[in-house]
């Protein structure tokens, strides 16, 4: 998977805000995205093994699939426009389907998260658990460096926009148990047995 690099760096008095080769300059604040400040973002919604699931997408890359009981405050996001014929969120669509069905175990879809960098560090870690397997929040504190931070790690895990896609339905509890999941601890059990088989 593509990672967009659409986060916030401190400067002195101002944030600055670099996408592909286009740098805005923002006064100092708190983290901002692109996508959060400068654009509309489409949106459709899919029935799937899990509830209904919305799907949002800019121009170029998808950037949250949220749940049916979503909290309206876990992710921020610029104003919504449903638009069904999207390219990105039909192939998001597509890709979904398959996954479900036990056709696909990758994903091969542009992603731009929006988030601070140590967020953004643990999004990138939960890209690479693969299919079948789980880690633990310790696993994934190791993995970015940062042993002592996994509270950190668990509520940037709870923050991840982009469900499923990035999962963090395989992130558990450091005996196995299956904790705290933005989806609901029943949708987590769903989407682990869905893989192991």
């Amino acid at each position: 998977a593509s990672i967009g690099n659409a986060y916030a760096g401190s400067g002195t008095d101002y944030f600055w805000i670099s996408v592909d080769e286009t740098v805005i300059i923002i006064k100092s604040g708190p983290f901002i995205s692109l996508q959060e400040k400068t654009m509309k973002l489409a949106f459709m919604e899919m029935a799937s093994p899990v509830g209904t699931l919305k799907l949002v997408a800019h121009e170029t890359a998808l950037v949250a699939v949220l749940w049916e009981n979503e909290n309206p405050k876990r992710v921020r996001l610029a104003e919504l426009v449903k638009q069904t014929d999207h390219p990105i969120l039909l192939e998001t669509q597509k890709q979904l389907t398959e996954y479900f069905s036990g056709k696909r175990q990758q994903f091969d879809l542009p992603l731009d998260f929006a988030g601070t960098e140590f967020q953004h560090k643990v999004w990138q870690a939960l890209l690479s658990i693969p299919f079948g397997e789980t880690r633990s929040y310790r696993d994934i504190a190791e993995q970015i460096g940062n042993v002592k931070a996994v509270r950190a790690v668990g509520a940037a895990n709870g923050k991840n926009p982009i469900s499923i896609i990035a999962p963090c339905h395989r992130v558990v509890g450091a005996n196995g148990k299956l904790v705290g999941f933005a989806g609901g601890l029943d949708n987590k059990d769903i989407l682990l047995r869905l893989e192991k088989h």
